[in-house]
């Protein structure tokens, strides 16, 4: 027997403001049921998972054990800008000078999370 991953929850202050980040990040609708103030909020994917957001009182205080790794369709540094302009923070820079590596974010609520190289600079031989 196995088990399939239904949904990634995050908790979070502001279930419907939070998700309304990740659908712009994503390019994924919200569910039609879910408005401000809804307690909890789902970004309904294409593929995989949901992105399921729950309001709970408690803050964060510390760095995520788990989190989500972005790999855009256009460049990681358009993309970057991209998520910076959305409301994102800068948090850390593990990119290299060969173009391998990642940028780490975090959402407006201090989530963290990664944006990837995309598809076509990883096969782009190296400089």
């Amino acid at each position: 027997m196995t088990s399939v991953v239904q949904n990634i929850a995050i908790d979070c202050a502001d279930a419907y403001k939070l998700a309304v980040f990740w659908s712009n990040v994503t390019g994924s609708p919200v569910h039609p049921e879910d408005g401000p103030g809804s307690p909890e909020t789902q970004v309904l994917l294409p593929e995989g998972p949901v992105l399921h957001f729950n309001t709970v009182p408690e803050p964060k205080t510390a760095k995520n054990r788990i989190h989500l790794c972005l790999r855009p369709e256009n460049r990681r540094e358009e993309e970057v800008e991209r998520l910076l302009g959305l409301g994102a923070t800068f948090v850390a820079d593990h990119r290299n000078p060969d173009g391998t590596g990642w940028a780490v974010l975090a959402d407006p609520e201090g989530n963290e999370f990664c944006v990837l190289r995309s598809a076509v600079e990883r096969e782009a031989p190296p400089a």
